[in-house]
């Protein structure tokens, strides 16, 4: 549940100590009650992460019922409602939107819009964390910023991972393909376009100039 609710926001520690948040031990922390003084609402925020905890005021035990899904009636509702409504307005007030999160793809989108004069579109509804840069003279595609599963990438590490797909001369793309480092286009065609993962393996220049390479190529589509 906190996940869906600060899902592509980041906190902004300033926003945060406006609101009431406090820092202690190198965490943001902020305590309120909720439902009428029943429940005490604990958030901390570290590392970007967000952790939060329910006690009961009377008892002085945890409560945890609101988040399991099969736990149903009423009271776990209005529970369940007021913890809610309380993440959404700090997500809204002390966040940040923000879809894509790594420092590289941020660099590669400040460099997209500089040099080329484009910004990223989401076309897909259904994946609102994927995304697609086009030449305006023939609207032909020439990068896709995407999420997916490093397992599905079959590269190391657990978890998701943001990803380019550029264009990529075929004979050029044999020798680079090695499965780790340049992985044939991930959702595109695998002779003609290839991935790269956005975590600074690759260092900015080479994969700026795998861009320009790209945008190029595109021209050349009808």
């Amino acid at each position: 549940m906190t996940e869906d609710v600060f899902r592509f926001k980041t906190p902004n520690p300033q926003k945060c100590k406006l609101y009431g948040f406090r820092e202690e031990d190198g965490a943001l922390l902020y305590e309120t009650e909720i439902l009428d003084g029943q429940f005490l609402l604990r958030v901390e925020i570290a590392g970007g992460n967000v952790k939060t905890s329910l006690t009961d005021t009377m008892t002085g035990e945890p409560y945890t019922l609101h988040l399991v899904e099969e736990a149903a009636g009423a009271f776990v509702g209005s529970v369940r409602e007021a913890y809610t409504q309380k993440l959404a307005e700090i997500a809204q007030r002390c966040c940040d939107f923000e879809i894509f999160r790594a420092p590289q793809t941020k660099r590669l989108i400040a460099h997209i819009g500089k040099v080329y004069g484009d910004a990223p579109k989401y076309l897909w509804e259904k994946f609102p964390d994927n995304a697609a840069v086009r030449r305006r003279d023939n609207g032909k595609w020439y990068a896709a910023i995407l999420t997916a599963e490093r397992k599905k990438l079959g590269v190391a590490g657990e978890g998701k991972a943001e990803i380019l797909d550029v264009r990529m001369d075929p004979a050029e793309l044999d020798v680079l393909a090695d499965g780790k480092t340049y992985l044939r286009g991930y959702h595109m065609n695998k002779k003609h376009w290839a991935t790269v993962v956005l975590d600074d393996t690759l260092p900015d220049g080479e994969v700026f100039a795998l861009l320009e390479e790209s945008y190029h190529l595109a021209a050349k589509e009808k």
